[in-house]
């Protein structure tokens, strides 16, 4: 087999991050392995030595990618439209693709404090805070109460209290 592109690696790179950040999210990061995301990619398992040193660098690149995706999708919305669609339960059903803050915390929480995903999650976090300010500043119970709810929310899918969790954060914050 040839050597690939610069190019087309680049774009296997790309996939890797795209592929893991969603898969994450979904099932957890110690609920993905690295063979897990190459073949969801189509890549070969040894071929992930060839973009990163270790899962942990992957972990962190996803990690940023993430929040730099959502932090595309607030910027092109309102306060009030962000907050409609964030405590939606189309987004308490879609973790794959939905907010990195709750995606990532529960398994962040459990690494070393030196892991550095840790300071890409931070920085990620302080941008949702500034983006949800309305003085300029940040908006921290403002994420809390986003991530707690969502995180209420999907624990108790299936149930009406999933959908009274919703509904009341989006109240209290709007």
């Amino acid at each position: 087999m040839g050597r690939v592109s610069q190019a087309q690696a680049q774009e296997n790179r790309k996939r890797i991050v795209e592929t893991a950040a969603r898969l994450f999210r979904e099932q957890g990061i110690d609920g993905v392995s690295v063979a897990d995301v190459m073949a969801e990619v189509g890549l070969t398992h040894g071929g992930f030595y060839k973009h990163f040193a270790s899962k942990d660098a992957l972990v962190t690149e996803a990690v940023g990618l993430a929040f730099t995706q959502a932090g595309e999708r607030i910027t092109s919305l309102d306060r009030d439209a962000f907050l409609e669609a964030y405590l939606s339960p189309e987004h308490r059903d879609a973790p794959g693709t939905g907010c990195p803050t709750a995606g990532f915390g529960g398994d962040l929480a459990r690494e070393d404090p030196d892991n550095a995903a840790i300071p890409a999650y931070a920085k990620g976090v302080e941008l949702y805070a500034r983006q949800l300010a309305t003085d300029g500043g940040e908006d921290l119970v403002a994420v809390s109460t986003l991530v707690g709810a969502l995180l209420l929310a999907r624990a108790t899918a299936g149930t009406e209290l999933s959908d009274r969790i919703l509904a009341e954060a989006r109240a209290a914050l709007m």
